[in-house]
């Protein structure tokens, strides 16, 4: 089960470099010990199904902090291939490289790691301070870097970028 925790990190860095602008994820909490919590695991010691922790599932390395209801981690050959993180909601929280906070609240986060794909579903919102994003569907691909938003039914996608040089408070952008 040590891959669950690389898994986790990477979704979270994943988030992270979602939005526009230079700034990521505390690249220091990698080094650091992940501690995970929950009301109850249910492990196997083969790949013949997921492990799945459940009742409160608390994850924390360094300054991130993720808290989900269920964590379900699939693997094979030893090795996670899939983390289904859901909850009422999953929040996921850290303190980016100049300590600025990132957050991401989404009703399920569904990571595959073979393809490095994040999709984030129902209600998502995903904040840092040079911008947010939210709809009920974002899909995040690690490897090129594409995020591609929509919503289900006539759902749509938000974004908000905040200008590098705040002389004064963001407006609700409505200005010529």
């Amino acid at each position: 089960m040590n891959a669950l925790p690389a898994s986790l990190l990477a979704l979270l860095l994943a988030t992270a470099t979602l939005l526009p602008g230079p700034a990521s994820a505390r690249s220091s909490d990698r080094n650091k010990p992940m501690d995970i919590e929950a009301g109850y695991s249910d492990y196997s010691m083969d790949d013949s199904r997921p492990t799945v922790l459940t009742g409160g599932v608390t994850i924390t390395q360094g300054t991130l902090d993720i808290k989900a209801t269920r964590a379900d981690v699939t693997q094979r050959n030893g090795e996670a291939v899939r983390a289904v993180l859901t909850g009422g909601p999953v929040r996921l929280d850290q303190q980016l490289d100049d300590g600025r906070p990132m957050s991401a609240v989404a009703s399920k986060v569904d990571y595959d790691l073979r393809t490095e794909v994040v999709v984030f579903t129902g209600d998502v919102r995903i904040s840092q301070p040079n911008g947010s994003m939210s709809g009920q569907r974002i899909v995040y691909n690690m490897r090129t870097g594409q995020v591609q938003g929509g919503g289900e039914g006539a759902g749509r996608v938000k974004m908000r970028i905040m200008p590098r040089n705040r002389g004064g408070e963001a407006t609700d952008g409505n200005e010529g």
